[in-house]
This record gives structure tokens, sequence and C-alpha cells, in this order.
């Protein structure tokens, strides 16, 4: 099983009006606040999970160890929001009033004459559990006098609404979404910014159109950027922040799901504890049959090609990264356990950070030093000028020099560019590098011939934090890179200098980079569906459709005129025979396989077939990599924890509860225990006392209630909870145990 999918609810926050005039209630930040009232997740869980999954209130995951550190936090605000009809009735009423909305004679709501009806998007395909979880939001909204027009649709039918479509012309008020992680995310510090703010990386045009409280705002964007100097800090702002993303509600997140795989004796797929197997960043490189070379594997989704295909701005579908992720190498692997990263192509990292940050490292493979003051070279490259294709300085932008908080020096293996190859068979260059350190910025510059508004909301952040990168040396390659941004585990600091796009999830090579910007400076074809929609062209697929025929044009065309992209700066990394080289690779790519998209994963797209939603991928015989490189990971070591002590305590005086931390019947080493954390509820649900358990032996733990804890309890039934974070998986444990008190 992985804990990395969820479900929830996504509002439209346009208005509040829409271009037709037609009100949008979902733009009133407390009418989003009420839904979490309206809406009763353990219900939901019971009825439609079976009570397989955990009712869900925050974007940070339950089963993640940010939530065990939060917990108490986490508690009161679940306490807080639960389930309160008459509540969520109370406060939709008092706003929609306030917008100007009447209830008629029927009880339904009318805003300057007409019912106030909500177009609900509910998805009929995924796992199925959307239907009833829409069709109850229906009618809950339905109970609060909104008249709702359910619309029953497909991932490839509800994506051109809800994200194709421009939020203030109303084609949409709620969407029934889900998310599934990637990787076990063992810093959700990112997670209000990515899931709730107009600086999101979603880049998606509901996001873009939220307005947030500034004060949400601000935190969010300073913990997605590491404002932060102390774990403590951290713990404050990450605790203000739940409080204030249940007063956004851009989301109101349900459920926290268990995704479940289906097992195959004769198959081998290490499975992430997040992602899975579909959404694992290291499936691809584990797959293989048990006791033999060679076979083919039928892999069944629930669709593909729910939207175009494009490494800067194309289809975040889980279904479709799943195909993608098996075509892509990158740096660094992803530990499907913990969260941290292992070296895929870097030889090592060495990473230096100011003194005092709370910053640790765990894997030999990291160095880490402490540093008073981290200078930036005055040779770095710190901005972009896209009007002249050439990279700022440092001297130039910071005149007086600057600092960085972090310095990062990557170096990748000698004979990297001989061995790793992209698929159409071309060597991996520095070129490709430095394409995807300029497509960073010349995206988000109004200057630039292929600017794109959606871009920057997301490009803003980033800068904030960015000092330099500096290329020390190409052969081998090695980079220095210096930024404010940081993770407190140094392996996560690493950044990722790979030719990588769309927040690293996705590799290109710079020639079909360079094809796709000359087709959108043209005006034919833009990346991001914003873009597409504003301008009525095509947006960028390099697997299909209209989009083949364009880029082949200005494919030929590179070849005729030797076209080296942004020549100004690309020109000291490659000449203009390298160029046609390159181009001629990918056209005889194009010629034989029909599509433009390239790896250097172990495998590559055959044949894909958009109209039957089925694609062909076969093995790369060019990847340098065998098939057991990760075979080490076969089993996580989940905690077992158990909880015992008495049934009946006495109101002030003490008592003692034992703990028992255990994988496959034997003690759990104390080595191994980050932490073990206990949370005290009286009768009334509410947190009487947290702390952290007494180490008894490796497996065991004790919690004792002193006499002046057990004296705040009232007579009833009271509850123990007790939260397990080891440090070989990133995932805690949680158990706990009911108590009566009496006098």
């Amino acid at each position: 099983t992985a804990s990395g999918l969820y479900y929830d609810l996504l509002f439209n926050p346009a208005g509040p009006e829409f271009n037709d005039g037609r009100l949008n209630p979902f733009s009133d930040r407390k009418i989003r606040e009420a839904m979490n009232w309206l809406m009763d997740r353990d219900y939901l869980n019971q009825e439609i999970f079976a009570g397989g999954g955990l009712a869900k209130w925050f974007a940070i995951t339950t089963q993640f160890p940010d939530y065990a550190d939060l917990a108490d936090t986490a508690r009161e605000l679940e306490a807080k929001y639960a389930y309160n009809f008459d509540k969520a009735k109370e406060v939709i009423t008092a706003e929609m009033e306030g917008l100007g909305a009447t209830l008629n004679a029927d009880g339904k709501w009318e805003y300057k004459g007409s019912l106030v009806t909500l177009i609900l998007i509910i998805r009929n395909d995924s796992d199925g559990t959307r239907i009833p979880m829409g069709d109850y939001t229906a009618t809950q909204l339905e109970a609060v006098g909104f008249t709702v027009d359910r619309q029953y649709k497909k991932g490839s039918e509800a994506s051109p609404i809800w994200i194709g479509s421009e939020p203030k012309d109303g084609q949409w008020h709620v969407y029934t979404a889900a998310w599934s992680a990637t990787v076990l995310d063992r810093d959700q510090s990112n997670i209000f910014q990515e899931m709730y703010l107009n600086s999101s990386a979603q880049g998606i045009p509901a996001f873009l159109e939220n307005v947030s409280d500034p004060e949400f705002k601000k935190l969010g964007d300073d913990l997605a950027q590491s404002n932060f100097t102390t774990v403590e800090e951290r713990h404050t702002m990450m605790a203000r922040a739940l409080e204030l993303s249940l007063q956004d509600s851009l989301q109101v997140f349900l459920i926290d799901g268990k995704q479940f795989t289906p097992y195959n004796k004769d198959l081998i797929a290490t499975a992430d504890l997040a992602a899975g197997i579909e959404g694992a960043k290291i499936y691809p490189f584990t797959l293989r049959f048990k006791d033999k070379e060679g076979g083919t594997v039928k892999w069944a989704t629930q669709d593909l090609f729910a939207e175009p295909w494009n490494p800067v701005a194309g289809s975040n579908w889980a279904f479709d990264k799943g195909a993608i992720q098996a075509t892509s190498g990158s740096d660094v692997m992803y530990d499907p356990f913990t969260g941290l990263v292992w070296p895929l192509r870097i030889e090592k990292a060495d990473v230096t950070v100011k003194e005092g940050l709370p910053i640790s490292k765990t894997l030999d493979w990291v160095t880490l030093e402490t540093s008073p003051e981290i200078q930036v070279p005055a040779d770095a490259w710190a901005d972009w000028d896209a009007t002249t294709q050439t990279f700022i300085p440092v001297s130039t932008k910071f005149p007086e020099g600057t600092t960085a908080l972090t310095k990062t020096v990557v170096t990748y293996p000698a004979d990297m560019f001989q061995t790793v190859k992209w698929h159409d068979g071309s060597n991996v260059s520095v070129a490709d590098f430095v394409m995807a350190l300029i497509m960073t910025f010349d995206r988000a510059k109004p200057e630039s011939a292929i600017y794109d508004e959606q871009a920057v909301p997301t490009f803003e952040p980033f800068i904030q934090n960015f000092k330099g990168v500096k290329i020390v040396s190409t052969d081998p390659l090695v980079m220095e890179y210096y930024s404010d941004l940081y993770s407190m585990d140094a392996e996560l600091i690493v950044p990722v200098l790979w030719p990588s796009y769309a927040n690293n999830v996705e590799e290109s090579s710079w020639d079909f980079i360079s094809i796709a910007n000359q087709a959108e400076a043209a005006g034919e074809l833009a990346y991001s569906v914003d873009k597409a929609t504003a301008k009525e062209i095509e947006q960028t697929s390099y697997i299909g459709g209209p989009s083949l025929e364009i880029l082949a044009k200005y494919l030929d065309q590179s070849i005729a005129d030797k076209t080296i992209p942004y020549a100004p700066t690309m020109s000291a990394y490659l000449t203009a025979d390298e160029a046609v080289a390159r181009y001629e690779a990918l056209k005889a790519w194009y010629t034989e396989h029909g599509h433009f998209k390239i790896g250097t994963g172990p495998y590559f797209i055959d044949k894909a077939f958009l109209t039957e939603k089925s694609l062909v991928l076969k093995h790369f015989a060019d990847y340098p990599d065998l098939a057991d490189r990760w075979s080490n990971y076969a089993e996580p070591k989940l905690a077992d924890v158990t909880l015992d002590g008495p049934g009946q305590v006495k109101i002030g005086e003490e008592a003692t509860y034992d703990i028992a931390v255990t994988f496959k019947d034997e003690p759990y080493p104390q080595a191994e225990i980050k932490l073990v954390k206990y949370l005290l509820y009286n009768a009334k649900g509410e947190i009487v006392t947290v702390g952290e358990a007494t180490f008894v032996a490796d497996g065991q733990y004790q919690v004792v209630l002193p006499a002046d804890v057990t004296s705040k309890l009232e007579a009833g039934s009271n509850k123990l909870e007790v939260a397990v974070v080891p440090f070989t998986v990133s995932q805690p444990t949680f158990t706990s145990i009911e108590f009566v008190t009496a006098p």
C-alpha cells in the first residue's frame, strides 16, 4: 500500500461575479471555510472507503513526519472543524446575504432574480470513489439552499474545464479533486504555497486566481522559501499555517487514502511508501521479472493523454507521469522509504551552509560543512537578460557583492557525456544543462519571445532566494549553486541541475526545447494551457496532435539554418555542426516513432496511440545501469506499535502506560527511532498535555501521567494517543488507548 493519495474539493475562487454576472459563492473565503463544517469526513470514510482511509483536514499528509510533529495543533483544529451542519448553514447564510443573494420561497438561493446554480464537476473514472463523494457534496450543498448541476466526467473530459478554462468564465464552481504524492515528503514546508496560493508551482488557473489573506500568503511563501532559522520557529510557522489554511480553503481536504497495488509474484517493482508504483520515481529502474531477463508487462491505468504532453508545462496527471517517468533520468533518486535522495547521475555533492541553520545530513555521499558567511563569486550567473540572451553576473546584479545561506558543489562523473545518451542516440552534453538553466528564467521575462504570465508566480519566489550558479568545469562537469532556500536535510539541499523541466519532474534535450521555443515565439504553439487558451492556439505536445506538424516544420528549419538557440550564451557550449547533428538525430527519431518524446531513462516510447489511449514502452538498449542497481529496496521497516495500561484511572493519581515498538515481532532499535510522542485527550476531546515517551529499552517506551495531570481530567472516557517516528522510514505509526477516569 501507499499513503500519498488524497481526495478533496477544489473551488473556483474567481468573483464575486463571473464575467456573465453570475454569482460565485466560493469567491468568499468564509463560505469556503464553512465547507469544512458541511462535510462529514468520518461518514465519507466509512461509507465510501469502508474505514480504510483517514479523515483529512490539511494539505500535509497524515502519514508523513510533519503531521506527527504538529499532531497537537492538528487534533485541536480537527475538533474545531468537525462536522457541524448547523454552523455551516449559519455561516453560509450570513455570507450569501452579504453578497446580495436571497432565499426564495422554496428555500433556494437567488441572485439578481436567477437561481444560484453551482456547477459541480464529478470524476466518474479513477477508482470510482469520487462519484459517491461528489453526490454527497451536491446533496449537502442543496441542503443549504444551492441548486447544483452535477456534471459527471472522465479526467480527460474534466481537465479542459477546471484546468483549461478561464476561472472568471465560470464553467465550473467545484471539482472533486485528488492528488498523488510522487515522493515521501520529509519536509512539507512548501505545501501551503503549492496547494493554496497564487504563487503555487501548480500554475493552474484556479490557483493563480486565488486571493489569499495577506498573512497566509506571506506565511506560505516564507515557509516555501525557508525563511526560518530554527526548528522551533518552523514548527510555530507550520502550526499557524494549518490554522490559516482552513480559513482559506481553496481546497477542502477530505480523505487521506490508501493506494493498493496488485501483487504479481513473478514481477519485481519497488513501491514508494507515498507514491506506490505508478507514481514512484524508482519503479522504472527496478521493474523486472523475477527469474528471467526480458519479457512483456501489460500495464492497465485509469486514463492516458488527458492533456497535451510537453516537458515545460504539460500534463501533470499521475497516469501520464507513470509512463513519462519510465523515460526520464535525473541527478538523483528518491529513497522510496525515507524521502531522502541518492545519487543517480551525480558523483558527489559538497554542501556548505551558514552557521546556526537547523540542517543535518544522513547519507555519506553528501558532505556538510558550516561557514560564518558564504560569499557568492562575482562571475557566477545571478539572473538572465532576455534581450541580450545572456546571463547577468553577480558583479552586475549585486555590485556590492552578495552572500547566500547555502552553497552546493555538484560533481558529475567524468564519463557521463560518453555513457549517458538520449533515446535518439545523442550524447548528453553541457548544452542540455545550460538550456535548462536558461529556461528557468526566460519564460518569466516580459522581454522574452516566449514570455508566459503563467511562469511568473513560481519564478518570483525562486528569484528571491536564488543567488547564483557557476559552471566551474565542463570536463568533468562541476557546478556551484548558491541559494537562500534550504531544507533541513543536506541531501535535499542539493539542487536539481539536470536538464529537467516542469518542477524537476521531466527531462528534455536542448534541441526539442529549441524547436518548441521557435513555435511559441511565432505564436503557433504555447507550453502552458493558460497561454494557449488566451492566444487561442494549440498547447505544445510532443506526443501527438496538431503540434507535431508545427514542431516538424521548425525542426527542418533549424537543420537548414544550423540554429543555435540563445546563441549569445549557448554558442560557448555548442557548435553549428553539433547543433545540426542533434536536430538530425531528433528528426530520424520522429520519422521512426511518430513523436518527439526522448529522454535518458531505461525505457523509451516506441509508439503512442492517442485515440486508443495506449502506448508501447520498450527497453532502451543504451541505458548504462543494470536493472538490479536499486534492488536493495525490499521491504520498508514500518513500526508496529502497541499501547498497554490501565483501563480505569482515579482522578489525581499517577498512571503508567507501556509502549512496545517492533518490526516483524523484533524490538525496534532505539538508534533507529527519531521520536515517540504522546497526546492526552480529556472526555471532551480537548488536548490536556503533549510530551515525549521515556525510553526503557530497545522497543520499549513508557508514558507516565503524573497526578497533577490526571487531576485535570473529569469523570468520563479519555484517550492517550502515541505517534512513533522512525529514522529508517519517514512514515509515523499512530496508536491509541481509551481509559475511564473516576473520582
